[in-house]
């Protein structure tokens, strides 16, 4: 993946899949995308060739005339990219800001805030 390429919440959708279960076929994808979203058989073929086109994807021959697919990118690598731009535009690159604006979220549990009070206190040390 390259620098400019961003993938869009459709195509992540489609990443987070191949990530558990690649390669695979659009045939597959598309069943298990279809669980969680309305989308149409052709819809989801014409996304992965797109990804395919931009580098999001790799493309290999199965068996007959299907076609088994493969992220290029680890799903690691591709969250530091959206993390990085994500914080470079919204909050002017400033984690701090991120993490003070999460943390002032109403949605924010207790049980979460533990969780990254122990996490600081694991990076003191």
């Amino acid at each position: 993946m390259s620098k400019n390429t961003k993938p869009s919440a459709a195509e992540t959708a489609i990443l987070s899949i191949l990530w558990e279960h690649q390669p695979s076929t659009v045939k597959a994808v598309h069943a298990k995308l279809s669980v969680t979203k309305d989308v149409g058989y052709t819809t989801t073929l014409k996304q992965i060739q797109r990804m395919h086109d931009k580098g999001l994807v790799t493309r290999t021959q199965g068996e007959g005339r299907s076609f088994l697919y493969s992220a290029t990118q680890t799903e690691d690598r591709t969250k530091s990219v959206l993390y990085e731009r994500f914080v470079q535009n919204a909050f002017g690159g400033s984690t701090s800001e991120l993490v003070m604006h999460a943390l002032g979220n109403e949605k924010t549990s207790e049980a979460e805030i533990d969780a990254i009070k122990a996490f600081l206190a694991k990076l003191d040390k």
